[in-house]
């Protein structure tokens, strides 16, 4: 079953270019891994990173955050974010159509 994520990361004040700068080579490198059908980042206009990962399994997704690309991000992001980075598994509810209605 898929299984969407959502990660919020708060950069300290003046590290909003740090943090992206970290997270641009774990998602080309996450790109590549098996499962994995989206990876993206965006900017939220309080100053947030906000991912939205979709991936084919739960299993897949726990293999994704024992590996190594996480664990690099996570040592690249050190002391740069004001708080843990908040994530949310999510089962997507099917609605509409088969094109909208699900990530």
């Amino acid at each position: 079953m898929t299984v969407i994520v959502t990660a919020v990361f708060t950069p300290k004040d003046g590290a909003f270019d740090a943090v992206a700068s970290a997270l641009a080579p774990a998602i080309a490198e996450v790109h590549k891994e098996p499962g994995c059908e989206l990876y993206a980042i965006h900017e939220a206009p309080n100053g947030q990173i906000v991912m939205i990962e979709k991936w084919d399994s739960a299993e897949l997704l726990d293999a994704h955050g024992a590996g190594e690309a996480v664990a690099r991000l996570n040592a690249s992001l050190e002391g740069l974010l004001q708080e843990p980075v908040d994530v949310t598994r999510l089962t997507p509810m099917p609605a509409g159509t088969a094109h909208q209605g699900e990530l």
